[in-house]
């Protein structure tokens, strides 16, 4: 099967949502704890450009939507602007196809002509597969935050990992 990967656009969404919402559904990687509608979200996708520090895309294998990865404001204060958060979402049944890591290639791509100094990432633990992915790109932990969420009865820490971007 091939992976290809291209920018998001505004007819990705549904999609895009659908993916999220299993997470947010069945899983702690996530702390969002109810469902999106896709016009809920838009205000979320519109932050996102074709250029600039703040980028979407999305990965089709042999043509049907199979994931999205980007880049967000790491914190919306000014003197973070070289600062960026990502992210990468995966259907679980084709994980570990290179779905993944296709589309963090493109992101990191694309982030390097970019005034982008770092790039984060929050890992809600337990995340192995993540943080082995995460690492795989460079990733290093710097951090984590304990119990600072609480998602289906119990609280998860969240591990902080960091990138240095030429």
């Amino acid at each position: 099967m091939s992976v290809a990967v291209r920018h998001a656009e505004r007819r990705d969404l549904e999609a895009i949502t659908a993916l999220y919402n299993h997470f947010v559904e069945t899983t702690a990687v996530t702390f969002d704890v109810g469902a999106f509608t896709a016009a809920e979200r838009e205000p979320w996708f519109a932050q996102f450009a074709k250029a600039g520090p703040h980028q979407l895309f999305v990965a089709e294998m042999d043509g049907a939507f199979a994931g999205y990865a980007g880049s967000m404001a790491f914190k919306p204060k000014k003197a973070y602007s070289t600062s960026v958060e990502t992210t990468v979402y995966v259907p679980p049944e084709i994980g570990g196809r290179g779905v993944g890591r296709a589309l963090y290639e493109r992101l990191f791509s694309a982030l390097a002509g970019e005034d982008v100094h770092r790039a984060y990432a929050g890992i809600a633990l337990p995340n192995d597969a993540s943080i082995r992915f995460h690492q795989r790109f460079g990733f290093k932990e710097i951090g984590t935050y304990r119990e600072v969420g609480r998602k289906f009865g119990r609280y998860h820490d969240v591990t902080w990992f960091e990138k240095g971007l030429p």
